[in-house]
């Protein structure tokens, strides 16, 4: 049985070169004989026959393309080599819609090429020399394919390239040099294109070199510049890690809780983009390293984990957020066991609802379930209010900042406000004011006191009959406020409770302990002095490195020509460099890491990219955990499920654990109440 393939499917008549023979019809324009194909002509490859058609193209003036290729498993058994203006496209859209040209003329001109199985040579089986257009042999060299960039020329280019020379202006030297537009055989277009393509940019074989050679100069740009990889058998890249100095830096103030993403991928090769986020002390978010992972299996999470934690000088942070994932759990028991590891509110709140949008009138849903996960003040009051709205449903402002050194006014006369006004920068002090506003709201009622230790219940009218009840606890003595609503452990701004109790007493100042460093804008951190790592466009290394060697190599060849005796001894150097430089390259192919204090250029140049992966359109923006996959799964299939038969204490208990842990909308962990003088973060 016959398993082969094609590209396309040819006439018996294209097939049964012997028929045709005899007659090969005159060319059009008189080109040497010698390169005119001929029907029986053979051939070593393939490469040299369509290399032989593309020279006699070039002398009679037209350009060529392979048509089809007739394939038997993996191997070609014979290809259909045409004029490029063979065919004609016929579009869909109308001659008065469509005025573009098309280059399609039906042009016949063609040669058939087929391979010999006992010689294993090629010949060529059909001819056809005639056109169904005119040909110009003196304009040939301006036709795509037969146009190229010299040696010297491409190097011209990147020297012009690396001066900050303009493509035109390089363009523009070279027709002054040859005297003319017509007496070079490329166009301006082509010396972009160049620049585009071979410069600026890498092709696809070289990209994880590429990938390693960028990691090479910046950390010649700053040694603090950290990365380290894994890499399969093949050299190809497994999982990459690296952070630049000036995150490095900023772990040491905003390192306290990290947001640990994989939520989004690369399209060409599918690999896994992985960030770790901080928060500042605008409230913003700073980039503390940054990974790609081939899979996110145990290992490769706890691989990952333990070059940070190197990359961070081992200090390990006091909270770790992330998706619903056993992996990252897992990986971080191991790597990180004395931090506190917490379901990001985000993707909680993101899958819960989805898991009912099969469900009428699921927007309500939604709504009543964010009232509960977001204004439940206490554990009590979440297990209430989340089994009231089983039943109830039958179920089971950003504002962009100017000027740094403006001054946001207070939005009180309060000595408290101006005290966060001086110290805070305007992100975090908007928060406070927020506070400050909802003050108005709460009715402070002292309920006990004994030895300076105050006990106080504040009610805060949250509409015009519901009013919420929080007890707040002041030490007079030490200073110290500390409301049950947690909002200062979660976030690291006192409530407008404790304000109010702190507004009752007559409080003009609060203790150091509640206006924390993190949030400062007065604080000198030595990141902010460090410049972030920016790439810029470098020459191709292996260029260079070809011109130093020519120019060594040509005084060694000069001075060793002047006998057989210096000749036989530069022989001899060569074969003994060549074996050592084989050696070294066998011994680099079982490396299975890398890392940023033993990577060298040579090193990297043996980098492979990993598997591509063929994709229709771009990826999405964001991937799917293997959570988020099973729940859309389930909720296609539980649409038509009566609502008494869906099952959410899971969810609950999810949403349960983690609301428990803070009230905050950034980030779900807990801040302790730091000791006097101890201005960090604590989980």
């Amino acid at each position: 049985m016959d398993h082969s393939t094609s590209d396309c499917h040819l006439n018996a008549g294209e097939v049964d070169y012997e028929s045709e023979s005899n007659e090969v019809p005159e060319p059009l324009s008189v080109v040497d004989d010698e390169l005119v194909p001929k029907v029986g002509m053979t051939f070593t490859t393939l490469e040299d026959a369509g290399k032989f058609y593309r020279n006699y193209a070039k002398a009679a003036g037209f350009s060529t393309r392979v048509r089809c290729t007739n394939r038997k498993g993996n191997e070609i058994k014979n290809q259909l080599i045409t004029c490029s203006r063979e065919g004609k496209w016929k579009s869909k859209i109308s001659p008065t819609e469509k005025t573009n040209p098309t280059a399609g003329l039906n042009c016949p001109a063609r040669i058939y090429i087929h391979t010999l199985k006992d010689v294993g040579a090629w010949i060529i089986s059909k001819v056809v020399l005639d056109h169904s257009h005119p040909c110009c042999p003196s304009k040939a060299e301006m036709l795509k394919q037969h146009r190229e960039l010299s040696m010297s020329i491409r190097r011209t280019i990147e020297n012009n390239e690396e001066a900050g020379i303009r493509p035109s202006k390089t363009y523009q030297s070279f027709v002054a040099a040859a005297g003319g537009h017509r007496e070079l055989n490329f166009i301006e277009k082509d010396v972009r294109n160049y620049i585009t393509r071979e410069v600026r940019n890498v092709s696809e074989q070289e990209d994880a070199k590429e990938f390693g050679k960028y990691f090479l100069r910046m950390k010649e740009k700053n040694p603090n510049f950290f990365f380290e990889l894994q890499l399969e058998e093949d050299q190809s890249i497994k999982l990459a890690f690296w952070a630049d100095a000036r995150s490095r830096a900023a772990f040491e103030y905003f390192g306290d809780v990290i947001s640990f993403d994989t939520t989004y991928n690369t399209n060409r090769y599918n690999l896994v983009c992985v960030s770790f986020v901080g928060v500042n002390h605008h409230g913003q978010s700073t980039l503390l390293g940054c990974s790609l992972m081939k899979n996110e299996e145990i290992e490769s999470f706890k691989w990952l984990f333990q070059s940070w934690l190197r990359c961070m000088g081992g200090n390990a942070p006091k909270g770790f957020l992330t998706d619903q994932c056993a992996s990252m759990k897992r990986a971080l028991e191991a790597c990180m066991p004395t931090t506190v590891h917490r379901w990001c509110i985000w993707h909680i709140m993101k899958k819960i609802p989805s898991k009912l949008n099969g469900y009428k009138g699921h927007a309500d849903i939604e709504q009543e379930m964010s009232q509960v996960v977001w204004n439940s003040h206490s554990k009590d009051s979440f297990d209430r209010n989340w089994n009231d709205f089983l039943l109830n449903f039958g179920l089971g402002d950003n504002k962009w900042l100017s000027d740094f050194h403006t001054v946001i006014p207070c939005a009180t006369k309060s000595c408290i406000e101006a005290q966060f006004q001086d110290a805070y920068t305007h992100a975090k002090f908007r928060e406070v004011q927020v506070q400050f506003r909802g003050k108005v709201n709460c009715i402070t009622r002292l309920k006990n006191s004994a030895l300076g230790y105050l006990v106080y219940e504040v009610g805060e009218q949250v509409s015009s009959s519901i009013f919420n009840k929080f007890v707040v606890t002041y030490d007079s003595v030490a200073a110290e406020v500390k409301c049950h609503c947690l909002l200062f452990e979660s976030r690291g701004i006192l409530c407008r409770h404790a304000l109010s109790v702190l507004s009752f007493e007559q409080v003009s100042q609060v203790s150091p302990r509640y206006i924390l460093e993190r949030w400062s804008k007065k604080v000198k951190r030595r990141h902010t002095h460090i410049k972030s790592s920016h790439d810029e466009p470098l020459m191709e290394p292996r260029s260079k490195r070809f011109d130093q060697l020519v120019f060594r190599s040509q005084n060694i060849c000069e001075f060793a020509s002047e006998s057989e005796e210096l000749t036989a001894i530069l022989h001899r150097a060569y074969d003994n460099v060549m074996a050592e430089m084989e050696a070294l390259k066998a011994k680099r192919k079982g490396t299975s890491s890398l890392s940023h204090e033993d990577a060298n250029l040579e090193s990297v140049n043996e980098l492979q990219s990993p598997p591509r992966i063929r994709t229709r359109g771009r990826p999405k923006n964001r991937l799917g955990s293997k959570l988020e996959k099973q729940i859309a799964n389930a909720t296609k299939k539980k649409k038509t499920k009566v609502l008494s038969e869906i099952n959410l204490f899971d969810a609950a208990s999810a949403a349960h654990s983690n609301c428990s842990q803070y009230q905050g909308h950034v980030m779900s962990y807990q801040f302790r109440v730091p000791a006097a003088g101890d201005n960090s973060l604590g989980v």
